[in-house]
């Protein structure tokens, strides 16, 4: 079966069940087969994107069982930006050649929390949205490329924020229901809605928007769910061409949430899954964040990874702020240890520069290189 992929077929959903199970035992084909998929469809360059996170508002109406980006009014690590925090961020990040500003936000705070809706209303805007698109601006006059994560966003919202975003994203994290009912880590976030997310990607692919999504392994879902939500993404991508790629997120329990006790997938666990993902989309950008892999993030070149993801040097990873992010230089040296070349890319991927705006592919031009990824010189 697996000697079949290599030919160019991709397996039904039974055979990947199949191919699973067979790794469960012994993983060492389905990775060989994964890495000549990933040389085959990607060649040994390894992309990264160099960012800032700009974490514009924490508030957030869902609650999940395992996250600590959310917090409370009144909280210390309460986050909401002005206008000027923004511009004074971006002036920051630009010296630091970075090219990418990633706008994250709590899913429609102001829908909760009366704070941030009156915090919204004072600084002139009626929605977080409304404010994601003026700081886009402010990001791109700025001389960063905005990619917004904000959660389920209606069709018109995405529409607007084509005009300054390369790109949006938006975690399926899993397809099934079941994560979603009693006692499990969705029941109170209904934004998490395996329906609400797959619709917003759909719109987004009718919109034609490079979007960003991916999964979030170790949550108490089975091998066979998250096997189901590759295919969810599959069949989006194959109808609307405009997933770029599919991040694979090992979930890490946080001290002061109700899975605090949960445990992290194992490893081997884990990679299986990343392998599986790159033998189900052989074509497909699959990364892996390497700062919640400290200790062997570069053996997931193994299982047949293409990207490193966002990588800041100024700003925090919010959403995880006890895994700091890897050293660019320490990536380089363990791709180039690997036989790989790490090269860094825009927040859209090459590939999909022709579903972007024109005025922002020219803004990008004045950086890139004949490949449409960000110049050697820039990037240093």
């Amino acid at each position: 079966m697996l000697n079949r992929l290599v030919d160019g077929r991709t397996p039904s959903k039974d055979e990947a069940y199949n191919i699973y199970r067979d790794a469960e035992i012994d993983p060492t084909e389905l990775y060989q087969v994964s890495q000549l998929l990933r040389t085959n469809n990607k060649g040994k360059i390894v992309t990264y994107s160099r960012k800032v996170f700009f974490n514009l508002v924490n508030l957030c109406r869902d609650t999940c069982s395992y996250c600590t980006y959310k917090s409370e009014p009144g909280q210390d690590k309460v986050s909401m930006l002005s206008k000027n925090d923004i511009i004074v961020l971006a002036e920051v990040a630009k010296k630091q050649h970075c090219t990418e500003a990633l706008f994250v936000t709590g899913e429609r705070p102001e829908q909760k929390y009366q704070e941030a809706k009156t915090w919204l209303k004072e600084n002139g805007f009626s929605s977080t949205a409304e404010y994601l698109i003026k700081a886009s601006e402010i990001a791109l006059d700025n001389g960063l490329f905005p990619h917004t994560n904000a959660g389920n966003l209606t069709k018109e919202e995405m529409r607007q924020l084509k005009e300054t975003n390369v790109s949006l994203g938006v975690m399926l994290e899993n397809s099934s229901e079941r994560l979603s009912g009693n006692g499990m880590p969705h029941q109170f976030a209904p934004s998490k809605s395996p329906k609400a997310r797959i619709k917003v990607l759909q719109n987004a692919g009718e919109l034609k928007i490079p979007m960003t999504t991916g999964l979030l392994i170790g949550i108490g879902e089975s091998p066979q769910e998250l096997i189901d939500s590759i295919y969810a993404i599959k069949e989006i991508h194959e109808k609307y061409g405009n997933i770029q790629e599919i991040i694979l997120q090992n979930f890490q329990p946080k001290i002061d949430t109700p899975m605090k006790s949960s445990p992290s997938p194992q490893e081997r666990y884990f990679k299986t899954l990343v392998a599986l993902a790159r033998i189900i989309l052989p074509k497909t950008n699959i990364q892996i964040p390497p700062n919640l892999s400290p200790e062997s993030y570069s053996s997931f070149l193994s299982a047949g990874i293409n990207d490193w993801g966002g990588i800041s040097p100024i700003t925090q990873d919010f959403v995880n702020p006890e895994f700091p992010w890897p050293k660019i230089q320490d990536i380089d040296a363990s791709c180039s240890d690997a036989g790989f070349h790490l090269r860094a890319r825009f927040p859209v991927y090459p590939e999909f520069f022709h579903m972007v705006n024109q005025d922002l592919v020219s803004k990008m031009s004045e950086i890139a290189d004949s490949e449409n990824l960000v110049s050697g010189e820039y990037a240093r």
